[in-house]
């Protein structure tokens, strides 16, 4: 049984511009994508303050986000790191296996990598991160580093979209052709 504490915020502001993004997207009917809760069961709570001191994880999580662009379905999570190596171990088997079956599906699956030391947005499609985990699982590393990453992938700001993804959305689509 997994357990949740404070460490678990550390995503939060990323998810919040991510949110904001998506909000921006669906205004504009470009998407709709949603933020996909994990259910959790209270264990201790802070009634003075409010919070929720610790918890466990009701289930297995599959992704952050899920929705459709423009007519295709889609499903990413959103991963923080601070350090030039993205630990493997950040993304559970069952995440893996999950996006791989939503690309059978005809689905767009991929990874929102923010490098906080960097300021930098990263799209990892889940091709290239199948690659990456291939080679974990075939003896190699657990890990990838910033220079492996194919190079055109940079999420920017766009007008009022803070994590404008979509043109890469768009760009893997094209590659798939």
């Amino acid at each position: 049984m997994a357990t949740w504490n404070s460490r678990g915020l550390r995503g939060s502001a990323l998810e919040e511009l991510i949110n904001r993004s998506n909000e921006r997207y669906r205004e504009l009917g470009l998407a709709l994508i949603q933020k996909i809760p994990t259910p959790i069961t209270p264990i201790k709570i802070d009634k003075e303050h409010r919070h929720i001191t610790l918890a466990y994880f009701e289930q297995k999580s599959t992704v952050d986000y899920i929705g459709a662009v423009q007519g295709y379905p889609v499903c990413f999570d959103a991963k923080e790191c601070n350090t030039d190596t993205f630990p493997l171990q950040n993304i559970h088997p069952h995440q893996m296996a999950f996006m791989k079956e939503f690309e059978k599906q005809q689905g767009i699956a991929f990874l929102i990598i923010y490098y906080s030391h960097k300021d930098y947005f990263y799209y990892l499609s889940c091709r290239q991160l199948e690659r990456f985990w291939e080679r974990m699982e075939a003896g190699g590393r657990k890990s990838f580093r910033f220079e492996e990453l194919e190079e055109g992938y940079e999420i920017h700001s766009k007008q009022s979209i803070l994590v404008h993804y979509l043109e890469l959305v768009q760009k893997d689509l094209q590659a798939r052709d």
